[in-house]
């Protein structure tokens, strides 16, 4: 499919169900790995070595007393990435969320948009996901080529000294970190968990 087959507009009301399962895969296909990722770093492995020693005392099963850390420690992660990315936020000072429309009408990917924490930070993509069907035919160039110029024209009606987009990327989601930097963007900042990276932020000067 080619880009130019894709449309972007606001999303209607009667499409919320489909946009927040399109949401919800998006986050399954990376919760995993982040999962993964976090529980294995060695001060995790200390935690959950700490939790299965202690668990010993109180459980006669000590296959239970390694296994039940483990779980909750993944059941949370998992918890966690659903409610930050799986949901939609409310519209925002930029309008939105938006959604990408194959010229058939399918709707193939969701964008959601917020003014950064401070004047001269700019916009945040706080939702960007792309339907599995419909994945590396453009859909996601496209809505981040779409975000740019929301970004552009929010901070020239806020007066902002510049016009700017960060994009949060899960540790674990190489292609889009690809992308990005395929499109002009730069890692310039991450957040995580006992020092290490769970998400970078990727930005560009627009």
């Amino acid at each position: 499919m080619a880009p130019g087959h894709l449309s972007v507009r606001e999303m209607r009301e009667d499409e919320r169900p489909l946009v927040l399962e399109m949401l919800k895969a998006g986050v399954k296909d990376t919760e995993n790995r982040v999962t993964l990722h976090a529980l294995t770093r060695p001060p995790a492995l200390l935690l959950l070595a700490a939790a299965s020693s202690g668990l010993r005392f109180v459980l006669a099963s000590f296959a239970l007393a390694l296994l039940l850390p483990v779980f909750l420690a993944v059941a949370a992660m998992k918890l966690g990435l659903r409610a930050r990315w799986g949901s939609l936020p409310p519209p925002g000072g930029l309008g939105g969320p938006w959604v990408a429309v194959r010229s058939s009408g399918d709707v193939c990917g969701v964008l959601a948009l917020a003014p950064g924490s401070s004047a001269g930070d700019g916009a945040r993509v706080t939702r960007l996901s792309v339907s599995r069907w419909h994945r590396r035919r453009g859909v996601g160039r496209r809505l981040l080529a779409f975000a740019e110029s929301r970004a552009r024209a929010w901070a020239g009606g806020m007066g902002e000294p510049r016009a700017r987009l960060v994009v949060p990327v899960a540790v674990a989601a190489w292609g889009v970190a690809g992308m990005l930097e395929g499109c002009g963007y730069q890692a310039e900042g991450s957040w995580g968990c006992m020092g290490y990276t769970l998400v970078r932020e990727f930005s560009k000067d627009l």
